[in-house]
C-alpha cells in the first residue's frame, strides 16, 4: 500500500476536526473499554480449517501509537479503542469476549452452561471465543444460542459453538425475534452478491490493515473472512414483553423491529439489573442506510424504541451492554447516554424531514444538518460508522424515493454516456483534466473527484484521470472521520490503479450455509432473480420438485421470461417429475450436478433446460469505472 500524501490543505482539515471533537483527555471510555479484563489468547492467531488466517490478534498493534498524519485523530482513536481484545467480565456472572469479530460474544453462566448472545461472523472466530471463555472460567457446554439481530455477523460463527445435532436433540435452544430466518436469508441471500461486491468498499475488505490502509470499520475491527454457518431458530420472540427462564437466567424481551435490522431485540436480566440493547445503542452513530445496501432503517422508530428502553429499563439498570464496543456502568451514566444517543436519532430524523418539507433536497439536507453541541460532543454520537450526512439522505429515501421530482431526473442517461457527453460539451478530457488537476491542487477534492469521475466514467483508459482521482480519494479517505468512508475512499483508490478484485468478497453473499438452511420458497426466490430472459427467450417450461426429505413438493415455471412456483399444486401437469433429496437439488442447481436421472415421469432433460437459463451473479463487477 503506497503512503498517504495528504498535502497541506487535508492536514489543515485533520487538525481542524480534531480541534472540534470531543475532548481528547476525556478518558471515560478507556476505562470502560478496559474494564474488567480477565485475558486473551496467547496464539494471536485464529486459523480455519486449511491453515488459513482468519484472524490475528496481532494485526492492530500499530494503533497503540500516537495518529499519524494520514488518519483523523477522532477515528484513530476510536479504532484503537475498538482493537483491545480478549474476554472481559461485565457483570456477575457475564462476560464478553471483544476484539475477535466485528462484534462481541457475550457469555453467561446459567445453571448447567453457557448462554451465548451473538456467536460473531465466522465459525474459526467464534470457536476461539468459546475456548478462550472455557480457558479463563472453566469449562462448559453451550445450552443456549441467542441471535439479537439478523445480520451475519451476529449469528454466522454459530456451528463453532454449537451441534446441529444438539440443537435437534433439544440440548441447545436457539433463541431470535420473531422474523430472524426470513431477514437473514433475504439480506444474505437474494441481494447477497451485489451487498458483498460493495462490502468491499465499506468495509476496506481488500486494503491492507495499517495506518496507510483500514484501520477498522468504525463499529468493531474489521469483519472476519472465515467460514459463515447458520442454526435456525427453535424459539422465536414474538412480543415484547416477553419472557423466559433460560438455564436458571431470567430474561425479558423488547422486539424492535426496523431499526438497526428488520427483526431485532433488546435483552433485560431483571436479576442482574442489565440491558443488553443489541446494536439499537452503540460507540457510534449507526448507519440508517448502510452503504453497502439494505432496506432503508426507520430513523423515527430507532428513536422510538430508545425511548421504550428508557421508559422500561433505565430506572432499574446499572450495567448496559451492546453488541458492539465497550459497556456502560452507573445508572446515571447510562440515563445520560441512552437519552443523548436517542435524541441524536431523533434529531436526525425531524430536522431531515423539517428540511425536506421546505424543498431541500437529499445534497442540500446532508451538507446543511449539524447535531447540536450538547449531542455532537459525545463520542458516541460521533459518525465513525453511520454519518449525519449519509443518514440524513436515507431518511429521506425512506419517505420520498431515489425520486427528488424533477422531471430531468425521471428517464437519467447511463453514467457512461452522460459523462462522455459532460466530457465532449467541457470541451474534451485534457480540458476537464486541466480543471480538475487546478482543484486538486486547491485542496478542493470533492469537486476534482466529482470531475475526474466523469472523465473515468467516459473512459476508463485514460490513465491520467484514473491517477489523479485516485490521489483525490485518497486525501479524502485520511481525513474522513467515518471509518467506512475512508474504507470507501482508499479502496475506490486501489481499484482505479489496480482494477476489481479477481472474486468479489464481503460479508454475506449466499455462503453455502445459509443457502442450505434457506426455506424453500425463499430459494426459489433466489432463482427467480437469477433468470436470463437472453437465454429462456420466451420459452416455457414447467417442473415439479419432490422433496421426501422436507414433505415438500412444488412447481417450478417459467413462461413469459419470468420464473414462477407454487406450493403443493392442485391443478395441470408439469413437463417433468423429479423426486431427490433437497440437498442433492442443490447440488445440481448450484454446482452443476445432472439430475437427469431423478426425473420420475416426464421430459427429464427439462430441469436442466430450466437451470441453464439461470445466469450466477457477476463477480467482481467495476464500481468506480464502467
Amino acid at each position: 500500500m503506497r503512503r498517504l500524501i495528504i498535502g497541506t490543505a487535508v492536514a489543515a482539515a485533520l487538525a481542524a476536526q480534531a480541534g472540534a471533537a470531543p475532548d481528547f483527555n476525556d478518558r471515560q471510555d478507556y476505562a470502560f473499554a478496559e474494564r474488567g479484563f480477565v485475558g486473551t489468547r496467547a496464539d494471536p492467531k485464529i486459523t480455519a480449517a486449511d491453515g488459513r488466517v482468519v484472524w490475528d490478534l496481532t494485526a492492530y498493534d500499530f494503533l497503540k501509537g500516537p495518529a499519524p498524519a494520514g488518519v483523523n485523530p477522532s477515528l484513530w482513536r476510536q479504532s484503537g479503542l475498538l482493537a483491545k481484545h480478549g474476554l472481559f467480565k461485565v457483570a456477575e456472572g457475564v462476560w464478553q469476549v471483544r476484539g475477535f469479530d466485528a462484534a462481541n460474544a457475550t457469555f453467561i453462566a446459567g445453571r448447567t452452561g453457557w448462554i451465548v448472545i451473538d456467536p460473531l461472523t465466522a465459525t474459526e472466530t467464534a470457536r476461539a471465543a468459546l475456548d478462550l471463555a472455557n480457558e479463563k472460567l472453566g469449562a462448559r457446554p453451550v445450552v443456549a444460542l441467542i441471535y439479537t439481530h439478523s445480520h451475519a455477523d451476529h449469528f454466522g460463527g454459530a456451528r463453532g459453538m454449537v451441534a446441529q445435532a444438539d440443537v435437534d436433540a433439544g440440548k441447545v435452544q436457539v433463541i431470535a425475534p420473531a422474523g430472524f430466518l426470513e431477514h437473514a436469508v433475504s439480506e444474505n441471500v437474494i441481494a447477497g452478491p451485489a451487498m458483498g461486491r460493495r462490502a468491499n468498499f465499506q468495509f476496506g475488505i481488500t486494503l491492507p490493515k495499517g495506518p496507510d490502509g483500514q484501520v477498522s470499520i468504525g463499529i468493531g475491527a474489521a469483519v472476519a473472512p472465515g467460514t459463515q454457518s447458520l442454526v435456525p431458530p427453535t424459539v422465536d420472540i414474538a412480543r415484547s414483553g416477553q419472557a423466559l427462564t433460560v438455564d436458571g437466567v431470567r430474561i425479558e424481551f423488547q422486539l424492535t423491529p426496523a431499526t438497526e435490522a428488520p427483526a431485532e431485540m433488546n435483552l433485560y436480566f431483571p436479576d442482574l439489573k442489565l440491558l443488553d440493547l443489541a446494536e439499537n445503542a452503540n460507540a457510534t452513530q449507526h448507519n440508517v442506510l448502510t452503504p453497502r445496501g439494505a432496506l432503508v432503517r426507520d430513523a423515527k422508530a430507532w428513536a422510538d424504541y430508545l425511548s421504550e428502553s428508557i421508559a422500561l429499563y433505565a430506572e432499574r439498570t446499572d450495567t448496559l451492554m451492546t453488541s458492539h464496543a465497550w459497556p456502560r456502568f452507573g445508572r446515571a451514566e447510562i440515563g445520560d447516554y441512552l437519552e443523548k444517543h436517542r435524541d441524536a436519532y431523533k434529531y436526525l430524523h425531524d430536522q431531515s424531514v423539517r428540511l425536506m418539507n421546505d424543498g431541500l433536497l437529499p445534497a442540500e439536507i446532508a451538507n446543511r444538518l449539524k447535531l447540536p453541541p450538547a449531542l455532537d460532543d459525545e463520542w458516541y454520537n460521533r459518525g465513525y460508522y453511520g454519518t449525519l450526512s449519509f443518514n440524513s439522505r436515507a431518511v429521506y429515501q425512506r419517505y420520498m424515493g431515489w425520486y427528488d421530482a424533477n422531471p430531468v431526473h425521471l428517464a437519467p442517461l447511463e453514467p457512461a454516456d452522460e459523462s462522455a457527453r459532460y466530457v465532449a460539451m467541457m470541451g474534451g478530457a485534457a480540458r476537464v483534466l486541466a480543471a480538475a488537476q487546478a482543484a486538486y491542487d486547491k485542496g478542493d477534492d470533492r469537486w476534482a473527484g466529482e470531475l475526474l469521475n466523469r472523465i473515468v466514467m467516459a473512459d476508463g483508459a485514460n490513465t491520467a484521470a484514473r491517477e489523479l482521482l485516485a490521489k483525490a480519494y485518497e486525501r479524502q479517505g485520511a481525513a474522513a472521520e467515518s471509518a467506512i468512508w475512508r474504507n470507501m475512499y482508499l479502496t475506490g483508490a486501489s481499484e482505479l490503479r489496480n482494477g476489481p478484485p479477481k472474486v468479489a468478497g464481503g460479508a454475506g453473499g449466499g455462503a453455502l450455509e445459509v443457502v442450505r438452511n434457506t426455506p424453500t420458497p425463499m430459494l426459489l426466490d433466489l432463482f427467480s432473480v437469477r433468470l436470463d430472459p437472453a437465454k429462456s427467450n420466451g420459452a416455457a417450461v414447467s417442473v415439479d420438485l419432490v422433496f421426501p426429505d422436507r414433505k415438500e413438493r412444488f412447481r417450478m415455471a417459467v413462461k413469459h421470461d419470468v420464473l414462477t412456483y407454487e406450493a403443493d399444486p392442485k391443478g395441470g401437469k408439469a413437463d417433468a417429475t423429479y423426486v431427490l433429496p433437497r440437498p442433492q437439488f442443490l447440488t445440481g442447481a448450484l454446482a452443476g450436478a445432472d439430475l437427469s436421472a431423478t426425473a420420475t415421469e416426464g421430459d427429464s432433460a427439462a430441469l436442466g433446460r430450466l437451470l441453464g437459463w439461470l445466469s450466477p451473479p457477476r463477480a467482481g463487477f467495476p464500481i468506480v469505472t464502467r
